[in-house]
């Protein structure tokens, strides 16, 4: 699941420890980019997600350390895993995941596929 601070569970516990979610305002005050997690009355610390390790701040504001644990059953049908940061499933969806590795899961090349998604 990608944590985004508009998911409704996440923007109530953010609101829940005083943050506010909003995108960044361009100079007419329309709002720019992705919706960000901020304190209260400043313009920090801007995260474009819910979940974060290490950021005090933001967790100060409801941004949680704690990972969202999704538990599946494999079976001979499951052929990989991908795990990967916000930065790769911003840009790609499972599908494109699919599409990238699955060449180098035939050629048993983890690496390549790797750098594959990266590129």
């Amino acid at each position: 699941m990608d944590h985004k601070p508009t998911l409704s569970i996440e923007y109530q516990r953010i609101h829940a420890h005083g943050g506010r979610v909003e995108s960044i305002r361009s100079n007419t005050g329309r709002g720019v980019g992705p919706a960000r997690v901020w304190l209260k009355d400043e313009e920090t610390p801007g995260l474009a997600m819910s979940r974060s390790l290490g950021d005090f701040c933001a967790h100060s504001v409801g941004v949680s350390c704690f990972p969202e644990i999704i538990r599946s059953e494999l079976d001979e049908t499951s052929k990989f895993i991908v795990l990967a940061s916000d930065g790769v499933w911003e840009f790609l969806s499972n599908e494109d995941i699919g599409d990238i590795v699955y060449p180098y899961y035939l050629k048993s090349s983890p690496e390549a596929a790797g750098n594959a998604i990266v590129q």
